[in-house]
């Protein structure tokens, strides 16, 4: 079984709940995941490789957790109940999810809501800041998550702009939480190369103010693997 759940984690002195980090995820196992990719390298190298996406995100995130930092959510597609708690106990993780159907901004607002779930706290500061991200960034570091919360204690929203006209992170501060805001997750091209076009216009137009973080590049075909590749160790 994997380990349960804890209670609701709270920042040291404020009584407030911690920033909560939901990481979206596919199952890594071969012909669920990285179908684009699949198609140049094959099922099980594709797979592998979503694997390794995986586990350096969870590296990441799990260590930012044991700090005190945040709290984390592992929201997983297409995965039985057996097999989740299976993952969980792999992965050592306490709170693994599954998304849901629906649209990928369904699905994002979806886990924005359970965030909130969460005993009502005696003060004004609104809902739960929370982070979004997937599991495409081979360059992802402690520092960039901790800078996008950082941002959010000034800003209503933090995107981390995608090199494929998309974004790596949304952020959105507790004042768009309670309740959860619809406008960024309806209405966006998702798949194309203008959902960090159309989101940037949904905020300006709800006045919303808002902060661009550094631009990374995701994974999600054979040529974005080159200067992943030139960085990698051999195995001997």
């Amino acid at each position: 079984m994997p380990p349960k759940k804890p209670a609701l984690i709270r920042e040291r002195g404020t009584g407030l709940p911690l920033p909560l980090l939901v990481v979206m995820t596919k199952w890594p196992a071969s012909g669920r995941c990285k179908k684009r990719l699949a198609a140049s390298l094959g099922l099980s190298r594709a797979a592998g490789i979503q694997l390794r996406l995986t586990e350096h995100t969870l590296t990441i995130a799990k260590s930012l957790e044991q700090k005190g930092l945040f709290e984390v959510q592992v929201a997983v597609t297409d995965i039985a109940c057996k097999a989740r708690r299976r993952l969980a106990k792999s992965w050592n993780l306490s709170n693994i999810v599954h998304q849901g159907q629906g649209n990928l901004g369904l699905r994002m607002r979806r886990q924005l809501i359970k965030a909130q779930k969460a005993p009502k706290r005696n003060t004004r500061s609104g809902g739960r800041s929370t982070l979004i991200i997937g599991t495409d960034l081979p360059w992802l570091a402690s520092t960039d998550l901790l800078t996008a919360i950082e941002r959010l204690k000034s800003k209503e929203m933090v995107l981390g702009p995608a090199k494929d006209g998309g974004y790596w992170l949304i952020g959105l501060s507790g004042k768009l939480l309670e309740p959860v805001a619809t406008w960024p997750f309806c209405g966006i091209p998702w798949g194309s190369d203008k959902v960090l076009q159309k989101t940037i216009q949904l905020a300006q137009k709800a006045s919303i103010n808002y902060e661009l973080l550094n631009e990374q590049s995701d994974i999600d075909r054979f040529e974005d693997l080159s200067p992943w590749h030139r960085v990698q160790p051999k195995c001997s």
